[in-house]
């Protein structure tokens, strides 16, 4: 697909499945502003996209757990773009431990804060700017953590309790926003394995239907969404697990 002329916002960006999502968005060529907790984490990987593929890319910090954060973020990018046409809501804090007492108070709330509250106000203090494009998706990585009775996984109980936040927010907001042609898209992923598109095992992983979901495939999930006709509203993508 085709995604030049078009701006894409990548959260937590810094590492992992954020930093996919940008370089494969440069390599399509969009312009792409990522954000990272450090805005150090944050200029690699927009330093990466650029020598990738040449596209646009610029960094910005934001803690998704701060509301001023996130506010400044916003404003940052108004200062930097009038429109938005994709959101990645990627930023999450992951928090393990099977026991609440495994976590302190802090992380607790860092962990809920960043994934529920951060996601509903980046999309707040963006809502504008997605409003300005001709036609803007807001993808939701969540988890599959948030699916129904859902227990696989040992992350703790807040960050259940985050995803499944964030999951009631992206379907209440799917509906909302479809009069406005503004499409919500989330996917609730089991764990995936991690994959670095600039290296040569990126094109090369197994992806047959004994391995574990690839980032590869979740990638070409979100692609394949924000791709369709603007008919199509893919609400979610739900994933069986081995």
């Amino acid at each position: 697909m085709d995604l030049t002329g078009r701006t894409i916002v990548v959260t937590g960006a810094g590492r992992g499945l954020g930093r996919a999502s940008a370089l494969k968005a440069g390599r399509l060529g969009a312009r792409v502003l990522v954000s990272a907790r450090s805005l150090v984490a944050a200029q690699r990987v927009a330093d990466a996209v650029a020598s990738d593929s040449g596209a646009k890319a610029e960094a910005f910090a934001c803690d998704l757990a701060d509301p001023a954060s996130i506010r400044a973020f916003a404003e940052e990018i108004t200062r930097h773009t009038d429109q938005v046409d994709v959101l990645i809501n990627n930023g999450a804090r992951y928090l393990e431990g099977v026991d609440l007492w495994d976590a302190d108070d802090e992380a607790i709330t860092d962990t809920i804060a960043a994934g529920a509250t951060g996601t509903l106000l980046t999309v707040k203090h963006l809502l504008p700017l997605l409003r300005a494009s001709a036609g803007a998706d807001v993808v939701n990585l969540v988890s599959s953590v948030a699916e129904t009775r859902n227990h696989r996984s040992r992350a703790h109980p807040a960050f259940y309790a985050a995803k499944a936040a964030q999951a009631g927010f992206a379907d209440v907001l799917s509906r909302r926003l479809r009069p406005e042609g503004i499409r919500v898209i989330s996917l609730y992923p089991p764990d995936f394995t991690d994959g670095d598109p600039l290296h040569l095992t990126w094109d090369q992983a197994s992806r047959t239907a004994g391995d574990p979901l690839a980032a590869q495939s979740v990638l070409d999930c979100v692609l394949f969404a924000i791709g369709q006709p603007r008919d199509c509203f893919i609400r979610s993508f739900h994933f069986e697990q081995i």
